[in-house]
This record gives C-alpha cells, structure tokens and sequence, in this order.
C-alpha cells in the first residue's frame, strides 16, 4: 500500500534525532511508530508551505504515527503545522477487548479456581463465580477504550454508568450509558477506569473512592496507574474485598512483593492491554488508509488528532 502509493524512504533501526534531522526535510509525509524520538519541530513542514528548515524547504505536513499518543512524538509548538493521525482508536478495540476478557475472568473467579485445581482441590465450595449480564458497570472516563469496552458490553444487557466532565445527555445517550458522578459511578460493583494522564486525572481515584466500592468488587485499570491510589488498591484486594485487574503500574516494570506476586485476587499483565497480533499488525494500514484519504479528499477520518483534544486525551 504504502509503495504503491507513494516514493518512500525506510529507515530500518538506528533511528535518532540527528538521523531525522537528515531525513524528514524534503518529505511529506513521515510515519512513525512505537521507538521514534520526538520530531524535531523545526524539521516538520507548514501546511501553507513556509520553508521551516532555514529556508532550504519544508519538511512532512502529515503525521502517521503507526501506534497510540502522539503527546511525546510532536513538539506543542509543530501542532499548527502538521495534521496528524494516530492509530489509537484501532487500539482502543484491543483494550475494550482485554478489558471484557479481565472482567470474565475475575468474574468467573478463573484465577483462584486454577490455582486450587493445580493444588489437588477439586470444585471448591467456598466460592462462586457469577455471571456478568445485567450486571451494573461503572466507567471512570468515557475514552476510545471505554467506548470500545461499552460496545463489546451491549450483548450482555448491563447497565452502565460512566463519569466523564466532558459527557453531555446527547452523547451518553447515544453510546447507551447513563452520566453519572464520580461517587455514583465507584458505587458500582464493577469499575473499569479509561482515563488519560493529565493533572486532573491524577489521583482521581482515592483511597476513600476505593472504600466506596462495595465488597466483592471488581477494579480494571487499563488506562494509566498515576489516576488510581494503586496502594490502597493492592490493599483491598490482598484483604480478599476487591478483585483487581492492573495493567498498568506507577513505575514499570514494576517492583511488587511477593504477597502482592501470590494474591488470586489480582490480575496481573505487563501494559499489554493494547497490544494483540493482529492489532499490531492493522497499525499501519489501519493510519495510511487515514493520510491518503486525507491527502485524496481533506477528508479527516477516525484516525485524526485533534490538537484541541489533546489537554483531555491520551
């Protein structure tokens, strides 16, 4: 596709600022993926076609970045100058994917029905697992992810109620959910959490919110650990009162003690929420179909950033 379409330059590995600064001038368009160092602002192009690198000509004007944010790959002040697409929203569908697949789980309680099979305990009786449909399910954050999960979640007859500053009636009602408060929402007895990292999400949700959550609840954090009290977290869940599904850690790998490493009440993956084969494979395609639409038409399809978005996206 990209060939056919296309006189291109591969740069295979070894890819720094200096190889950039070399490379992106006289381009239009540059994809990026997973590994890119940030572009260098001076190097990216104008869309009215003013010369950015000292006069010699412009550089790309249109970003495909073949994997999520974008935050830590365009330099703020290169925004006006470039139009931009991101894979995220392809996945999102691999998170609301793994965010139903952690849910059953748990719910199923798989996890601790395992470990007493492997530990000669035929079909225990202490404890049941309990199906998900019509089930009440709070989301903290209506993101891509979580309206990726929502979807996967119709077949089921929930109930979902979501918390996001930014959901007006129109738009909750189409996506099928009910706006709630942050209180209402942790009141839930599941909780799945698709928020961004910005100074208001972080710590949003506190060790007195995780208190609210009524016993034998569950907790998925996909999105990022910096908006979650993850201590408090670890706590309920190692007292038996909360079941928790964490992909996400406040430092990365993390460190975790060995009671946290044998809790059955966790669930525990490393960051990989987003991350499938065939997912990881639709990226590219998934972005250039966006910038050639967009350089075919000025169409701006699903994959387009909007740069006023950013302060509130991931």
């Amino acid at each position: 596709m990209i060939n056919d379409r296309f006189d291109t330059t591969w740069v295979d590995g070894g890819l720094d600022t200096a190889t950039l600064r070399r490379l992106l001038p006289g381009h239009d368009v540059v994809i990026t993926s997973w590994g890119t160092p940030p572009l260098p602002a001076d190097c990216l192009g104008d869309p009215h076609g003013r010369a950015t690198n000292d006069g010699s000509g412009t550089g790309p004007t249109v970003v495909g970045h073949a994997a999520g944010t974008i935050k830590n790959l365009i330099p703020q002040q290169a925004l006006d100058r470039v139009t931009v697409f991101s894979a995220a929203p392809r996945i999102a569908w691999s998170v609301g994917e793994y965010c139903l697949t952690a849910l059953l789980t748990l719910l199923r309680r798989l996890p601790q029905y395992d470990h007493r099979v492997r530990s000669g305990d035929w079909k225990p009786d202490d404890f049941r697992g309990r199906e998900l449909r019509g089930l009440r399910i709070g989301i903290v954050g209506v993101s891509s992810t979580a309206q990726a999960f929502i979807r996967l979640l119709q077949p089921f007859d929930v109930d979902v109620l979501a918390y996001d500053p930014y959901l007006d009636g129109d738009r909750a009602a189409r996506l099928g959910v009910r706006s709630v408060s942050l209180e209402e929402v942790v009141a839930c007895p599941v909780l799945s959490i698709h928020v961004p990292a910005t100074p208001a999400t972080e710590g949003m949700i506190t060790a007195e919110l995780i208190d609210r959550i009524p016993d034998n609840g569950i907790v998925i954090n996909s999105s990022r650990a910096t908006a979650v009290d993850t201590s408090a977290l670890l706590t309920a869940a190692s007292t038996g009162r909360l079941r928790v599904a964490m992909d996400v850690f406040p430092s990365e790998p993390p460190s975790l003690p060995p009671e946290v490493l044998a809790d059955r009440n966790l669930l525990l993956s490393p960051h990989i929420a987003g991350d499938t084969l065939e997912g990881h494979r639709a990226l590219v395609a998934t972005v250039i179909r966006d910038v050639i639409d967009y350089l075919d038409t000025g169409r701006r399809g699903p994959c387009w950033v909007d740069p006023a978005a950013l302060a509130i996206t991931a």
